[in-house]
């Protein structure tokens, strides 16, 4: 994974986010968004598992359904923007690592 695709990464998902585990799932999937969405997926169902509200009268509320609305928003968004190491029709840019040959003859020079 590149630094340019990385520091994407930590934009998205904050830099506190393990850099060894972001590079082996970047190797998995293979794209950075990819990368972005499965994280984000992981955190909203870690959300879902536990109650989202908690009311003890007069003690404690713990109200988490903002959290959820705000993962939620930018899952969407993620799904329509461009990762940084994808192509505008969404797949990944492997022009890097194209090679194109040529075969060089020589002209003949003959009067």
């Amino acid at each position: 994974m590149d630094p340019a695709a990385l520091a994407w990464l930590h934009a998205q998902l904050g830099t506190t986010t393990n850099t060894d585990d972001l590079t082996n799932r970047y190797q998995r999937l293979g794209t950075a968004r990819a990368v972005a969405l499965e994280v984000l997926t992981e955190r909203r169902a870690a959300l879902l598992a536990d109650p989202l509200r908690l009311v003890v009268d007069g003690v404690v509320t713990m109200d988490r359904t903002a959290n959820l609305t705000g993962l939620e928003r930018q899952l969407a968004a993620l799904h329509d923007t461009q990762g940084p190491d994808e192509t505008a029709d969404g797949e990944a840019d492997d022009t890097a690592t194209v090679l194109d040959t040529a075969v060089l003859v020589p002209s003949s020079r003959t009067r």
